[in-house]
């Protein structure tokens, strides 16, 4: 007779998984060993739990499919705690195998006892133990399909006793769901949304990751109301591109004239974006879109609350919005925003490729440059969130995957493991902080164990410059932040990681092209500026220290790549009088 754990190894193998991210262990072998035994599903080895969750997401979020991590029992499964709050909050489908200790055990303080099913609640949408062969197959189906459905973590408690015993029923076949349908809103939310924005004079449109699949349909819109078009920073990589109303993107990392578009608007919709800064919203004239009724009207007060997918919900209304004709206001706008990103950008490229320190904006600008039409960004959170966000030119063919929800140092190296093995084909880049590399250090061990073609540009300031930043608003010396310089490149080479030290702005350019050409796994270790930290030089000191609640004073609105040249294109594609 087969066993629980094979059992569940079939399962996966059923829903399309391949790989199971996560480090063996005790109550754990069961499946592993299942996983050794079976074909089409592979052990995949990180060094850290948080790792592989990590991982997990990233390849969700790649390919759309589910994605599998594990950990042992106590401390092996409390590691996954940060990816999978991560993949959650990013709406990713993973499944969690936390394994338990010996069932007899339970509730008597044995060795490593924590209580997994209490534990992973918060951080998914379906967490359950089996306690009994019996409960296979079916709970693990129904925690699958929950993951792909809801789109989001499903954990599974499995104690180690119960991996190893015999199964009591056959596993069968199962069709699970692997797309979910769409959304159609309502008529009466659609009839009342064309009377808005009908009636509005001057409407604004802000994106988020909820527009992926509806460029086409945003565009028309924008084009029929002569709307601006910002976005949240997850809804860069799907709606900025080939976009000729395009304001830049509001936020604390925000650029541009999004901003002010959005608070000079007579009304503003909210597309397919959960955006959680209120304080950037103008609180007034509001209508949102989402296909999760749960997230309408949670950030700011709503006129208008339509439940649907954005695109489904614009081929919807369309037909019944008359085309406007006075463009004063997108103008306006557009010109604001040339303006805004003209007025900073020479700040950051005067004599920067002669600045010793280099500049950390003229390596991201040089990676945008060289890393291809379709490479995969992760992206670790803190600074290098800015350099994504002002350097980083989407085409949506490019992915640009990081913690933008959740906020977690280490997220880059784990999540473009994850990436490059679901698109063993495909180039990925991985944008690390020397702060964020160094948290999850081992995760080289496993680019070089599983030879991973993943380039790794190091912006390594011996500094966390976020927390810095942060630290000078609050009106507070930056204090704890700084590190001795850490030679990373030696790090990698040592073990067994191609990689080079870069200290001359003169060497950037080709030290990552040789890096992005080399077939094999490349670490590009930048000795970057640590007092740069993306501030204009022309914003006062009382506009830096109220940054957070200055509305519309976006201090990191610092020089922003090919965007400065896609606006002053929108510019001169104006109709002229």
């Amino acid at each position: 007779m087969a066993t629980v754990a094979e059992q569940f190894v079939e399962v996966l193998r059923q829903a399309g998984v391949e790989r199971i991210y996560g480090v063996v262990g005790d109550s754990l072998n069961p499946v592993v060993d299942a996983v050794r035994r079976t074909k089409g599903v592979e052990w995949t080895q990180v060094r850290n739990e948080e790792a592989g969750a990590f991982a997990a997401s990233a390849e969700a979020q790649v390919t759309g499919r589910l994605a599998v991590c594990a950990g042992s029992c106590g401390p092996g499964n409390t590691h996954l705690l940060q990816g999978l709050y991560d993949a959650h909050r990013s709406g990713a489908p993973v499944l969690a195998l936390a394994s338990h200790i010996p069932s007899p055990e339970i509730g008597t303080g044995f060795f490593q006892e924590t209580h997994p099913e209490r534990l992973f609640v918060e951080c998914s949408g379906f967490c359950e133990m089996v306690s009994t062969p019996e409960q296979m197959p079916r709970v693990l189906r129904v925690a699958v399909q929950h993951a792909i459905g809801e789109g989001g973590v499903a954990v599974v408690v499995l104690p180690g006793d119960v991996a190893q015993a015999e199964v009591s029923r056959a596993t069968g076949t199962h069709d699970f769901l692997t797309r979910r349908g769409t959304v159609r809103p309502p008529a009466d939310q659609v009839a009342e949304l064309a009377t808005a924005l009908n009636e509005a004079e001057k409407v604004m449109l802000f994106c988020g990751a909820g527009v992926r699949d509806a460029h086409e349909e945003v565009m028309s819109l924008a084009a029929r109301v002569l709307a601006p078009v910002g976005h949240a920073l997850r809804g860069k990589e799907w709606i900025q591109y080939d976009n000729p109303y395009d304001v830049g993107m509001s936020g604390l990392l925000g650029y541009g004239a999004c901003h002010e578009a959005m608070h000079e608007a007579d009304l503003v919709v909210l597309a397919g974006t959960d955006f959680p800064y209120d304080d950037f919203l103008p609180g007034r004239r509001t209508v949102q879109i989402d296909h999760d009724p749960a997230r309408l009207g949670r950030r700011t007060p709503l006129e208008l609350a339509v439940h649907g997918d954005v695109g489904e919900t614009l081929r919807a209304v369309l037909p019944e919005v008359a085309q406007k004709s006075d463009r004063r206001y997108l103008d306006r706008m557009l010109d604001r925003h040339f303006k805004a990103l003209d007025h900073v950008v020479d700040a950051y490229t005067r004599d920067i490729e002669h600045h010793v320190p280099i500049h950390p904006e003229y390596v991201a600008n040089l990676v945008d440059e060289i890393a291809e039409d379709d490479a995969v960004f992760t992206v670790d959170t803190g600074m290098c969130n800015v350099w994504a966000a002002r350097y980083l030119t989407p085409n949506g063919r490019r992915r640009v995957i990081g913690s933008f929800r959740h906020g977690s140092m280490a997220n880059a190296l784990p999540q473009a493991i994850g990436a490059q093995l679901a698109d063993p084909g495909r180039q990925v880049v991985s944008l690390s902080g020397d702060g964020g590399l160094g948290m999850l250090l081992g995760e080289l061990l496993t680019v070089r164990m599983y030879d991973l073609p993943v380039k790794i540009v190091v912006f390594n300031n011996s500094s966390l410059g976020m927390v810095k930043l942060e630290m000078l608003v609050d009106g507070l010396p930056d204090f704890g932040t700084d590190y001795t310089p850490v030679d990373y490149a030696a790090i990698a080479n040592a073990v067994g990681v191609e990689s080079v030290t870069v200290r001359s702005p003169s060497d950037v350019r080709k030290v990552l092209s040789t890096a992005f050409g080399t077939p094999g796994p490349y670490l590009v270790d930048v000795v970057t500026d640590p007092n740069v930290l993306s501030i204009p030089p022309q914003i006062t000191g009382e506009q830096v220290r109220g940054f957070v609640k200055a509305a519309g004073k976006v201090v990191l609105n610092g020089g922003v790549g090919r965007m400065i040249d896609m606006a002053r294109a929108n510019l001169r594609n104006l109709p002229r009088p």
